[in-house]
């Protein structure tokens, strides 16, 4: 084992990390040190995020559900830095690496996870549920698969409104094999729309591997939709940018989807109330983590290149641990709901009943 060279080193390779083959796709040779620090910084943020979200969980202070992105960082950062002014984003329950990536202040995330009501959706969405319209991120959604279609219905105002986006609809491996897949890929495909359909495949699913529960190439079921494929590894940044940015550009240029399928890998269990190791061998965990933790990888790839030193690596991993402390104190330190916001935030006519069009009941007591 190697000796800890940074407070980011956890159970780190020991030998060279090589250079990505990728660094110097047009995407990334353009990236000045200060874009790149911006990426590890915010890969980081997240890595470090989610451990106080888990500690937390363990402390009884978040209930329901709690799917952490530890170790898919790079995906989430990846595509997310991409995001163009008319660039949207839609994805499934495990959505704060997404949130994080997007911009979104973590105080908030952790509030919501909290139950309280300073969270993003007042308390009321959880772990799964996080939203910023602001941001152009339409949430994170717990119905498996069921952001697809909504995601296509982004590509389609995009569209509709003539503006040069793309949507970028994230799922699970597992969501593939979702019937309501099936028909947004048909659609898109149908009308031509901007969309792509990003696969985070860490393996798993739940908990049943891929090779068990789904038969072919995930990516290459988009041929069969007429729509361009593509797969890349999802523990280099730099990869996952240039990647993208290829199926990025075809949407917003020729309004066409396709579907990337970005393999990866979660540490944790598929939520944090599930084993790690009952489906998989904690070998198989400490070897990914020792040779691909996008984090180390990239840590790495940015000191060959002069970019980052051991200060301001560690400097780096403080200010992240400390924003995380941060968001856990003001989580703790905010109410919860009240009774009277049950109603609030439902219905867009119950909080603007001047401007109601409906009749009939909203609510049923």
């Amino acid at each position: 084992m190697t000796k800890k060279s940074t407070p980011a080193a956890e159970n780190r390779p020991a030998e060279p990390v090589p250079t990505s083959s990728f660094r110097t796709a047009p995407v990334n040779a353009g990236l000045t040190a200060d874009d790149k620090i911006g990426l590890y910084r915010k890969m980081m943020r997240i890595r470090r995020f989610e451990e106080r979200s888990l500690r937390a969980y363990q402390g009884k202070k978040i209930g329901g559900f709690l799917h952490l992105y530890i170790g898919q960082e790079a995906v989430a950062v990846g595509c997310c830095s991409l995001m163009g002014q008319h660039d949207h984003v839609i994805t499934a329950y495990r959505d704060h690496g997404h949130a994080i990536a997007v911009g979104m202040d973590t105080k908030p995330l952790m509030a919501e996870l909290y139950g309280k009501v300073t969270g993003c959706s007042k308390g009321k969405g959880g772990s799964m549920h996080y939203f910023a319209p602001d941001k152009n991120f339409w949430g994170g959604h717990g119905i498996v698969g069921g952001q697809v279609p909504l995601g296509t219905g982004l590509a389609y105002a995009i569209k509709y409104k003539g503006l040069k986006g793309a949507a970028m609809a994230f799922m699970g491996d597992g969501a593939v094999n979702q019937g309501a897949v099936s028909e947004a890929y048909n659609l898109a495909s149908l009308w031509n729309l901007p969309v792509v359909f990003v696969i985070e495949n860490n393996g798993y699913s739940m908990g049943t591997s891929q090779e068990r529960s789904s038969a072919g190439e995930l990516a290459q079921r988009a041929a069969g939709y007429d729509m361009e494929w593509g797969q890349c590894r999802g523990h280099d940044v730099y990869e996952v940018r240039a990647t993208m940015d290829k199926f990025l550009t075809l949407a917003r240029e020729k309004s066409r989807p396709s579907t990337v399928e970005i393999d990866t890998y979660r540490y944790r269990g598929h939520s944090v109330a599930d084993p790690d190791n009952t489906y998989r061998s904690k070998k198989e965990i400490e070897e990914y983590r020792r040779t691909k933790d996008p984090i180390q990888l990239f840590q790495n790839q940015l000191v060959s290149e002069g970019v980052l030193n051991e200060a301001l690596i560690a400097q780096i991993d403080q200010e992240a641990r400390n924003e995380a402390e941060t968001a856990a104190e003001f989580a703790e330190a905010s109410p919860f709901p009240t009774a009277e916001d049950i109603q609030k935030d439902v219905y867009w006519e119950a909080d603007n009943p001047s401007e109601r069009k409906s009749s009939g009941r909203l609510f049923f007591d």
